[in-house]
């Protein structure tokens, strides 16, 4: 079993604080799309929405308010129809775009991350890069399963035109994202606190949260290109 560098108690303190606000932000989205009734017209974005709330906390909350529930059901149908998206800002559809890879990118590393540790899996005497594997192919396939369900109802595609439209727009997504990602973990794990946070920390999961918003960002000019040649949808 690998070292571990234990947090001390109040940066333990800190990250079960970010947790916590981060999973409130969530749940308080998953209430206003379901038991409020506000779904969108897009269901995958029922769930984008709020995984993308389990990184980026608040501002994902506000997004949601500010912008994403304008696309719900209740508000086309008082508006009378969808707002046009040419009239958003760059930022606002590529952050939209980026969200579909983000949220495959949180499941995916997720699930991953708890399987390598459960099942003590290492790649060259190295946990860090078994995560590194399992977290790349978890994220591309569930981004892919997101990317689908927006790009396949949008352009009312059958499903092998769907999945390899979808494979062409979240594959390029998915390792800009991990571009921001990996790094970010390597440098909290081996530098920060070498020999490397336990999982079972919350301190961890606090900076994964961290490591994933700077893969978010550095997913934004690749976003931005694949929205510009139409391999992704401009929401």
């Amino acid at each position: 079993m690998e070292p571990h560098y234990h947090p001390p108690d109040w940066l333990e303190a800190i990250g079960w604080f970010s947790l916590s606000v981060a999973f409130a932000c969530a749940l308080v989205i998953l209430i206003d799309v379901f038991p409020h009734g506000y779904r969108q017209k897009m269901w995958i974005m029922n769930l984008v929405y709020p995984i993308t709330a389990l990184y980026w906390g608040p501002a994902a909350l506000w997004f949601y308010f500010r912008h994403g529930r304008r696309t719900s059901r209740p508000v086309i149908d008082r508006e009378g129809g969808m707002p046009d998206p040419d009239r958003f800002s760059g930022w606002n559809v590529q952050s939209k775009a980026v969200s579909h890879c983000g949220a495959g990118c949180t499941l995916g590393d997720i699930g991953a991350e708890w399987l390598a540790f459960a099942l003590a899996l290492t790649i060259a005497g190295k946990a860090l890069f078994a995560d590194f594997a399992l977290d790349l192919t978890l994220a591309w396939v569930l981004g892919i399963v997101f990317q689908y369900f927006t790009i396949a109802p949008m352009r009312e595609i059958g499903r092998a035109q769907g999945v390899w439209a979808a494979v062409k727009a979240d594959t390029l997504s998915i390792l800009a994202f991990q571009l921001g990602l990996f790094p970010g973990m390597w440098v909290y794990q081996e530098l920060i606190f070498s020999p490397g946070l336990p999982k079972t920390t919350a301190t961890y999961w606090m900076m994964m949260q961290l490591a994933m918003i700077l893969g978010f960002f550095t997913a934004m000019p690749v976003n931005a290109w694949l929205v510009r040649i139409s391999w992704k949808e401009k929401m």
